[in-house]
């Protein structure tokens, strides 16, 4: 009976993958779709998924609406379009009048078909940075003031502080921030205590607590060496192959050390201590500069001994988080990307849909919250796949349309279809490849 654990997880991983891709693909051709009404455009046909339609319906502008069997996908299709692919025309045209070809989208007028073409990824990136900022909308950011918000569980005996404190020094260094609090846990060496300056409700005080950025895990990354060896957000690592740690500089010292061995950590989980061994795992990181360095990782990030307190965000506060966020994820993809092509970095890195689909079952078990941060994510990631300017994608039919306003003319449908299918093969070779990487890589 021993599948019956491991097809539970596989279907929750399927469950929370075609989730993800079905919010993405009907945003993003919703994208094209109402552009596409906004511009004069007729669709005759939105479908998300593919193959047999198990549901349909056509609303008032004559559009039908449907899901179909295979949710790995969706399409829009337009007005004269010879397929969901927006490849050349289906024929009609020439039995159509001016009104009915205005209304087609082989007939409809260059700007408003590089209109439409482009609204799709451009959708994506809308839906990230709506997400992204609403999370900080809806959570607020750290407050610039080193205060305790919160109280992070943590062993009693190492526990001091108290919700409202705020930390005007440790260890005799003046705090005058909470970046400030980050700064010395770098510089300080972790010890079993520190002892910090704090005003608690007007009165100074000194208390002796926890280093400040103790080996707590504020979260785990999907597909890492943490969540295989069953690590959760909230342990505090405790000792490193018997060895005790008192900051998560001493943990990342002892997984760079290791170079891959594996490490006996002892870990506090809600007052009960667990023994777990995990091996660190080679992973290429970017740098500030662009470039990007390869470390051993265990996949974990770590968190301060007490929540920050927060402040609330406005909107144009939030719109420019999101927006920058969208924008870091379009950068660094864009640097793996050449770099994995220079060979900087190993290929490994070009996930296949089993690695998404595992990320996204992964993002789905920790939380709510993470499953919609990694829907923005891979929003961001599909929008900008479906700007390369590779034929049968958005980027290569704008390609098209950039020689047309050039040209003064759109290539011949004898050239549209030899392009389409070598961006067909190469789609498709990308594809395999990524997947054999899902299948072969660690």
């Amino acid at each position: 009976m021993e599948f019956i654990p491991a097809f539970g997880s596989f279907g929750f991983t399927l469950l929370a993958f075609v989730a993800a891709l079905s919010i993405i693909v009907a945003i993003h051709e919703y994208g094209h779709y109402i552009v596409g009404r906004w511009s004069g455009i007729h669709a005759e046909v939105f479908s998300i998924g593919f193959g047999p339609v198990l549901w349909s319906g056509t609303d008032q502008h004559g559009t039908r609406w449907q899901l179909a069997a295979l949710p790995f996908g969706g399409y829009v299709k337009f007005l004269g379009d010879a397929n969901a692919a927006s490849a050349g025309h289906d024929g009609t045209m020439d039995d159509m009048d001016a009104v009915e070809r205005r209304r087609s989208m082989p007939g409809a007028p260059l700007w408003a078909r590089a209109a439409t073409v482009a609204a799709g990824p451009i959708f994506n990136f809308i839906l990230s940075i709506a997400i992204f900022a609403g999370i900080v909308l809806i959570g607020g950011r750290a407050a610039d003031e080193a205060i305790v918000g919160g109280l992070v569980p943590v062993p009693e005996e190492i526990r001091l502080l108290e919700q409202g404190d705020e930390i005007t020094a440790i260890e005799g260094e003046p705090v005058s921030s909470l970046s400030d609090v980050y700064e010395l846990s770098r510089s300080l060496d972790p010890q079993r205590s520190v002892t910090y300056d704090i005003l608690r409700d007007g009165d100074a005080l000194q208390v002796d607590a926890a280093f400040p950025l103790l080996p707590i895990v504020g979260s785990v990354a999907p597909q890492s060496a943490a969540i295989a060896a069953g690590i959760e957000e909230g342990d505090v690592i405790m000792s490193v192959d018997g060895t005790p740690i008192y900051g998560f500089s001493q943990l990342r010292a002892a997984v760079d050390a290791s170079e891959g061995a594996d490490l006996d950590l002892t870990v506090w989980r809600d007052g009960d201590t667990l023994d777990l061994t995990l091996a660190p795992r080679s992973t290429d990181l970017p740098t500030a500069e662009g470039a990007f360095e390869t470390r051993w990782l265990i996949g974990i990030t770590g968190g301060l001994i007490f929540e920050p307190e927060t402040v609330s965000v406005g909107p144009w506060d939030a719109l420019t988080y999101g927006a920058n966020q969208t924008w870091f994820i379009i950068n660094s993809s864009l640097s793996g990307l050449k770099h994995i092509i220079t060979g900087a970095i190993s290929t490994c890195n070009l996930q296949g849909p089993l690695g998404i689909a595992e990320t996204s079952g992964a993002a789905a078990s920790q939380g709510l919250d993470n499953f919609i941060w990694f829907i923005a994510v891979l929003s961001t990631a599909v929008g900008l796949l479906n700007l390369f300017p590779i034929p049968v994608l958005d980027g290569g039919h704008l390609v098209f349309h950039a020689y047309e306003a050039v040209a003064g003319k759109p290539p011949s449908d004898k050239v549209l279809k030899v392009f389409m299918a070598v961006g067909l093969t190469l789609l498709l070779s990308l594809m395999v490849f990524a997947l054999t990487n899902d299948i072969f890589c660690p």
